[in-house]
């Protein structure tokens, strides 16, 4: 039970007194119960949304974003209103570049920030060979050529300096947002504003029902990416936040992972283990549910209400081959 007083006329943070449980997430019930105009500062109730079946809110009071706990017109008519842009960046190096990109870029502009500007930055190894796209108003797409390594590993983990580098050198002169995707991948529903925050982590779709023991952190103590216990299992395939926070994220994940290899130790899933220790140590601001990136080869799960981004089927054998 949420209680709210409520000040008609101008709004401030005093205006309202909660009386809520411990831990509960103030910034996913807001939007829910009011529409905030930032300009007028008025207040305007609207019925609340709830989900009984799944967490919506971490230990540390961040919410848990599934289909159901927001309004996607607020959300949107908020960022709008606070002239909001996003940079996407996407690794299609070798192969993938021909199996997966256009897939990705045409259904991102179906689906991904449609009301935002976007700002796509490619890398990629061949850039002659990215697709020519038609895209929408306020929508620009970025090619940045990147070096092949003999190893897809060694792909995976580098992309951490490349995004870094980006950032420092373009993005953050236009765009308060990253987010940060895995080519394999189509967008078949919104991925929309509801999704933007100053970090931004994805579980799993693989590990959100299993115990904390069944998680692949790495074990190897030689490694920076190494973890006794964590709070979730987090997926490389989606992350973002402000331009602040994935140049951080990056660069410490770099770092972590050029040490690594001084020491001759790789971490057990690349960047992602060392993605999920960064995200131990820096907790997350909003966490995204398994629909924003799932996999259709799990099978029917009652909580996962819509699918916004899908697993492409995976090619390993003949895609992870370099020439």
């Amino acid at each position: 039970m949420i209680e709210a007083t409520v000040f008609l006329g101008t709004f401030s943070a005093a205006d309202v007194s909660w009386h809520t449980s411990p831990g509960l997430c103030l910034d996913a019930i807001l939007p829910r119960i009011f529409t905030i105009c930032s300009e007028t500062q008025s207040v305007l109730f609207s019925p609340t949304r709830s989900r009984g079946d799944v967490q919506t809110c971490t230990d540390w009071g961040a919410p848990v974003i599934w289909d159901g706990m927001f309004d996607p017109d607020h959300y949107d008519q908020e960022h709008r209103m606070n002239h909001s842009s996003v940079s996407l960046t996407v690794f299609a190096v070798g192969r993938y570049l021909d199996a997966y990109l256009k897939a990705f870029l045409l259904s991102a502009e179906r689906h991904f920030m449609v009301v935002l500007p976007v700002t796509y930055y490619v890398f990629t190894d061949i850039p002659e060979r990215v697709p020519d796209i038609h895209l929408g108003s306020r929508r620009s797409l970025k090619v940045v050529r990147v070096q092949r390594h003999f190893r897809w590993q060694d792909i995976s983990m580098m992309r951490m300096r490349a995004i870094a580098d980006a950032i420092e050198s373009q993005i953050r002169h236009h765009s308060q947002y990253v987010f940060c995707f895995d080519v394999d991948q189509v967008f078949v529903g919104r991925f929309g504003s509801e999704a933007l925050g100053d970090s931004v982590a994805l579980l799993h779709a693989y590990y959100y029902h299993r115990p904390q023991s069944l998680y692949t952190y790495d074990r190897n103590p030689r490694s920076r990416a190494y973890m006794e216990t964590g709070d979730f299992y987090y997926h490389a395939a989606v992350f973002g936040g402000s331009w602040r926070t994935v140049k951080n994220m990056t660069e410490t994940c770099y770092q972590a992972i050029m040490e690594d290899k001084e020491n001759q130790v790789e971490a057990l899933w690349h960047d992602e283990s060392h993605l999920n220790k960064y995200l131990w140590l820096h907790k997350p601001s909003k966490v995204l549910s398994p629909e924003y990136c799932w996999d259709r080869n799990i099978g029917y799960r009652g909580d996962i209400h819509v699918v916004r981004l899908l697993w492409s089927e995976k090619k390993y054998d003949s895609l992870r081959v370099t020439e």
